[in-house]
């Protein structure tokens, strides 16, 4: 699955969010699970942060001796309170105990369509608010979603040998429930398609988690060092302001974008998503400027 490696790794360098899908037995689970090998070291004002939210929820236990950057994996049952927090006394939800880190949403359609809409702020935002009678609260919640669906609800639509079951009703509705905003909120969707038995069987011939997290780390330094001074920690949290300043376009990058806009139809949010990705696949070459390529990638 060297597309989806090629993608997990520019999410882990720039903090951005991914759709993975394909069909059942495609690795798209085992992708997200090794994510947490080729992600950076967590700084210490990052591992604050955690322990103060971990803290707060009373599982600090659960952090100790633990430096590595929090993976939260929810079943797809999980309510939309526990998801993003609230109760009757508020606490954090799971968006907050991914911050600094990841939330993996396996089986991304079987979760209801509440607990997938409220993701919406987070995403945009970097934090939750809950405002009840007597108060109003704000967690933090800066994190990497990686998601991971099947195509269809027997999971098998598309498939070169298997033959799907589903009804094009079935599918529609399958799919409709990931909303156009929140699919608007994903930096990057990657097809997986079936692993045939000579790509099974042969070893593997891609770089090591150690030699990806290398490159991660050398293009998060880069980050590190644009951002210096301001409350952004990756190029998947630029403001617009950030964007117009470190993502310039190149020559012909104007026309690339303008064509993708009319046929793809993209929105504006979209283009500033293109615009940060490619600055961080640009952090991964160790190029200062956005070139025509990255764009096109």
């Amino acid at each position: 699955q060297t597309l989806a490696k090629r993608a997990l790794e520019i999410a882990a360098a720039g903090g951005h969010n991914v759709l993975m899908m394909g069909p059942p037995g495609t690795g798209k689970s085992m992708l997200a699970k090794r994510f947490a090998t080729i992600l950076p070291p967590l700084e210490k004002e990052e591992m604050l942060e955690i322990l103060q939210i971990y803290s707060v929820c009373g599982l600090l236990n659960k952090r100790k001796g633990n430096f590595q950057r929090p993976f939260r994996d929810p079943h797809h049952t999980i309510s939309n309170i526990a998801l993003v927090g609230g109760g009757q006394n508020p606490r954090p939800g799971e968006v907050s105990l991914a911050h600094n880190g990841v939330l993996f949403l396996d089986e991304f359609a079987e979760f209801s369509r509440i607990s997938l809409e409220v993701l919406r702020e987070p995403l945009e935002t970097f934090k939750v608010t809950i405002a009840r009678a007597k108060e109003t609260l704000t967690f933090p919640a800066k994190f990497t979603l990686i998601a991971a669906m099947n195509p269809c609800p027997c999971g098998y639509h598309g498939h070169n040998v298997k033959v799907c079951n589903c009804t094009p009703v079935q599918i529609s509705r399958y799919k409709a429930k990931i909303s156009g905003p929140l699919l608007d909120r994903i930096d990057l969707t990657v097809n997986l398609l079936p692993v045939n038995f000579k790509d099974w069987e042969k070893k593997s011939e891609g770089p090591t988690s150690a030699q990806i997290r290398q490159r991660v780390v050398s293009a998060r330094e880069i980050q590190k060092e644009r951002f210096k001074n301001t409350p952004t920690t990756a190029n998947a949290f630029m403001s617009v302001a950030q964007i117009k300043e470190f993502c310039a376009l190149p020559k012909d990058g104007a026309q690339v974008l303008e064509l993708a806009m009319k046929k793809l139809g993209l929105s504006a949010r979209s283009l500033d998503k293109i615009l940060k990705t490619a600055r961080t696949i640009a952090d991964l070459e160790g190029v200062k400027d956005i070139k025509k390529e990255h764009l096109m990638e």
